[in-house]
């Protein structure tokens, strides 16, 4: 591909992802845009003027073009970037009502333009690996996007929905058996391909030994987590890390966030409203901490980070500002762990691929694993990769378990472990006896 090729696709993908991110943003009201439902959150009217500051500091001002903002823009919209200069204290965003909604969106246009303009010239490296760095960066803001007004809206008694539905009514099939593949584990190269697009804490590239291991091929469902919490889950302190059983105690923690139960049964609110929890569902929402004690109940432990990267190729790469029908996990519509003869013997490929570059994912999933026969399973690892995204020990908001599962040290093991793994998009599932899992 020449030079103006690839130009001319970068100007087509920053309009993609800047366009993106208002179509994300236009179901909700200015006020929606401008509160602030917890100190780890961010208003939405902040995320898109946060994002366009970032093109305006990290690539127009070293490409020579100033005056498109306010000088207190550049505090006001500073996140954590240290190295140029103060930021306004992120527990207060929400007392930001100026500048208001239209004036951002005026900012967004005029730093689009902009950047549009100096595509057109003859930028160097430098100036295009900002631009792509920019682009991934606010991916990464519309899923905080989501995630945020997800929150801010499930502190509404009238439980609104930031998008509406259609949905069908659950059938009552049964979940497929589980299913397992083997991993001989060895000496697997971690990291990411240093050609490839990637963030700092995705590399280097480096060895690393892994044991034999299994996965399964689906994932844990909400009626698996219920027999969790009918068996008094939340009440043994036994299946709990320290700091786990603290938070419990602490904020009273009884089920996944999101969920309730009252006369009606078991609810969970989501981005489509409030409704009622579907058994063969994929289990969301819920912290690392939930999902060890859950796997420790169920005779398993977590993953290592190396085990996960061992079992699961790279997937697909996913559109620039690609948007799931859903914003909710629903069984019957997602890919599936599947093994592919492309990554050869004893390695699966997760053809799961998130709508935006993932540096936080929506939705927690689990499936399951087990080692091989003969075998007994010892927890011999607890990692959670990025482990607790947005999660506050101050303000009890369980942020989500990103890339994490279960698996086993072949030196030990019952007949049947999971995995929890996170991805936006769910397996096809159905419901299962859980008797079979235990």
């Amino acid at each position: 591909m020449n030079g103006q090729m690839s130009l001319d696709r970068l100007a087509r993908d920053f309009e993609r992802v800047r366009a993106c991110t208002e179509t994300l943003a236009a179901p909700l009201s200015a006020e929606d845009q401008a509160v602030q439902s917890m100190p780890d959150a961010s208003p939405t009217k902040w995320h898109r003027a946060h994002t366009t500051w970032f093109f305006e500091t990290f690539v127009l001002g070293p490409g020579g073009v100033e005056g498109l903002s306010p000088e207190p823009y550049a505090v006001l919209f500073n996140s954590y970037y240290n190295a140029v200069g103060e930021q306004y204290h992120r527990p207060s965003r929400g007392l930001l009502t100026r500048p208001g909604h239209d004036e951002v969106t005026e900012y967004r246009k005029r730093v689009d333009a902009a950047v549009l303009d100096l595509l057109g010239s003859n930028l160097d490296g430098e100036f295009l690996s900002r631009i792509e760095v920019g682009l991934h960066h606010e991916q990464q803001h519309q899923e905080l996007l989501l995630t945020d007004i997800k929150h801010l809206l499930s502190c509404n008694p009238l439980d609104p929905a930031y998008a509406d539905e259609r949905t069908q009514p659950e059938d009552a099939a049964s979940v497929p058996a589980m299913r397992w593949f083997d991993h001989a584990g060895g000496i697997v190269r971690i990291g990411c391909d240093p050609a490839l697009f990637h963030f700092d804490n995705e590399g280097p590239v480096h060895d690393a030994l892994v044991h034999p291991f299994q996965l399964a091929r689906r994932l844990v469902t909400n009626s698996e987590y219920l027999a969790f919490i009918d068996d008094g889950g939340y009440g043994r302190s036994e299946l709990w890390l320290s700091e786990g059983w603290h938070a419990v105690q602490t904020h009273g923690w009884r089920a996944p966030q999101y969920w309730r139960q009252d006369h009606g049964g078991w609810s969970a609110f989501t981005l489509h409203g409030r409704e009622a929890i579907r058994g063969r569902e994929p289990l969301a929402h819920v912290s690392y901490y939930e999902a060890d004690a859950f796997a420790r109940w169920a005779g398993a432990r977590l993953p290592t980070e190396q085990e996960w990267e061992a079992a699961t190729a790279e997937p697909e790469p996913a559109p620039l500002c690609g948007r799931a029908v859903s914003m909710h996990p629903r069984s019957g519509r997602a890919p599936v762990i599947r093994p592919t003869r492309a990554t050869g013997p004893g390695t699966v490929r997760s053809e799961s691929t998130t709508a935006n570059s993932c540096a936080t994912n929506t939705y927690c999933e689990a499936a399951a694993a087990r080692p091989p026969q003969g075998t007994r399973a010892k927890p011999i690892e607890i990692f959670s990769h990025r482990k607790l995204v947005g999660s506050s020990a101050a303000s009890g908001w369980r942020g989500m378990v990103v890339e994490s599962m279960i698996a086993f040290d072949p030196s030990s093991a019952p007949e049947r472990v999971r995995i929890v793994d996170l991805h936006p998009d769910m397996g096809d599932l159905r419901e299962e006896a859980v008797e079979g899992l235990r």
